[in-house]
């Protein structure tokens, strides 16, 4: 047997929260506190016969990537911390632009993080992120679906709603404090009245909905086997109509194609449709991946998570925007044959690294001075405990080249009720001064007393200071014996809005 090693770091900063959410809530790091050095290490061994693979960058599971691009369109909301004068911060509609193309228009339900200057996001279900654990998701969803901008007659939706007149900025800026009552269970109101009347109209009427499908996914994003089989299946979920799939780079070469179960080569596909690498028998020992991708508008109430630590997003619009996926094939001629994949899990607090073995031999790994071994056939999952609102970036590689890389932040919490010994949870961490994020556009300018968007500033819903001194709580897990703890068991992927 070879071996392959998994090394895995995280670090970042927990930011400050504002209480007011039920459920799994963290303390407030107050202000002027030192910022202490956070971080996360667990090593360990994977036993097995691997190949060369692709470095991959983040364990994202597909459909959009996207730039953070300001705060556009917006009025101002007041938020009360019960410390005295509310605070005034601005509500409204950010821009995203897509790579390969596209523009996407979000709300946050994230009231307490600021944004971060041209921030990366991902698109992510639900369950990777603070909507998993709140009963409210649908009802955010809903008040997407019947308010602005996916309803632009502002007319009409004052008529319906009962306020007077309203504008794009004070559509967004109700629309946003609807959402933050129910994402962040925050005391907001929103300066303008007619916002103010259209915020209560659609708490009142929201109904909870469904999460929506992804705009495009492949399960599971890994697979292994034998040359000379079929390796999968690999099934696409997509809310596109179709979907092109790319073969491997050098399929010309290796003679690898992607097919269907019949061995028939697939240029395209549809939502339910199953894909698998045909490797030759003769082929060395290896590894693959295909893509599939899409021009399609991202399905309204999709959550867009930041790769670095910025607000949470979800999704109010979209135009025609490129979205993508990813898989892998690895396969061996005999021996433990693995596949490993990464997501977050937010219930258990971490991040699944899971394992499956199609080979012929046991796959051993080796984590926390535990040996643990996945048999022939079977699949098993360590989660890796990281903390809230911290950095991870984990590095499997072994021999031949092999080598995967994941990525990201840990965001499955808003502001909340404070841990215990936590102080009494009335911090907040914004301020007076603005978010880094620039605002162009239709925040500019006065309206009925609520916006204040000069150009360069105020960017950053309910984050609106400048990234502020955040406390944080230092974690050093050096995985030689009992430092950390891991959890094993079998696990099917799962995506969500099938």
């Amino acid at each position: 047997m070879t071996e392959q090693s998994i090394q895995a770091r995280t670090g970042g900063r927990r930011h400050g929260q504002e209480p007011g959410r039920s459920g799994r809530g963290r303390g407030l790091a107050r202000v002027g506190a030192a910022v202490l050095a956070s971080g996360l290490v667990a090593a360990g061994t994977l036993v097995g016969a691997t190949a060369a693979a692709a470095d991959d960058v983040t364990q994202h599971q597909g459909g959009a990537v996207a730039v953070l691009d300001g705060l556009k369109t917006y009025g101002i909301a007041q938020l009360n911390n019960g410390k005295g004068k509310p605070q005034d911060l601005p509500a409204g509609l950010f821009e995203m632009n897509v790579d390969g193309g596209g523009t996407l228009k979000t709300y946050c339900i994230d009231i307490h993080n600021p944004t971060q200057d041209r921030a990366k996001y991902l698109e992510t279900p639900w369950d990777q992120s603070s909507l998993g654990a709140n009963d409210d998701a649908g009802k955010i969803r809903w008040i997407l679906q019947h308010s602005y901008p996916q309803v632009d007659d502002l007319a009409g939706l004052a008529a319906k709603a009962g306020t007077g007149p309203l504008t794009e900025k004070t559509a967004a800026a109700g629309t946003q404090v609807a959402i933050w009552r129910f994402s962040d269970k925050a005391d907001v109101t929103a300066k303008d009245k007619n916002a103010e009347k259209l915020a209560d109209w659609l708490q009142e009427n929201a109904a909870n909905v469904a999460e929506p499908k992804a705009s495009v996914a492949l399960s599971p994003a890994a697979v292994s086997g034998k040359a000379g089989e079929r390796l999968g299946p690999i099934t696409v979920h997509t809310d596109a109509g179709q979907v092109s799939v790319a073969p491997p780079a050098d399929a010309a070469a290796s003679g690898v194609q992607v097919t269907d179960k019949d061995g028939k080569a697939v240029t395209e596909a549809a939502n339910g449709s199953e894909l698998y690498f045909a490797v030759p028998e003769d082929a060395a020992d290896g590894s693959a991946s295909l893509s599939v991708q899409a021009s399609t508008s991202v399905p309204v109430g999709r959550v867009f998570a930041g790769l670095t630590k910025s607000q949470t997003m979800i999704l109010a619009g979209s135009s025609e925007s490129t979205v993508t996926a990813t898989a892998t094939a690895t396969w061996a001629k005999k021996g433990a044959v693995p596949a490993v994949t990464a997501e977050k899990n937010c219930a258990k607090g971490g991040v699944d690294i899971t394992a499956s073995n199609s080979g012929d031999e046991a796959f051993t790994f080796e984590l926390a001075g535990t040996e643990h071994t996945v048999a022939a056939g079977e699949t098993s999952t360590v989660t890796i405990p990281v903390g809230e609102d911290e950095a991870y970036d984990f590095t499997i590689t072994g021999p031949g080249g092999f080598k995967k890389n994941f990525k990201g932040v840990l965001d499955c919490e808003t502001a909340g009720t404070p841990a215990p010994g936590d102080g009494d949870g009335t911090d907040t961490q914004t301020g007076a001064s603005p978010s880094p994020v620039a605002s162009t556009g239709t925040g500019t300018g006065t309206d009925n007393g609520g916006s204040t968007g000069t150009d360069g500033d105020l960017a950053a819903t309910g984050g609106s200071s400048a990234t502020p001194i955040i406390a944080g709580v230092a974690i050093a897990l050096v995985v030689v014996g009992g430092g950390a703890v891991f959890m094993l068991r079998r696990k099917k992927p799962q995506i969500s809005g099938e």
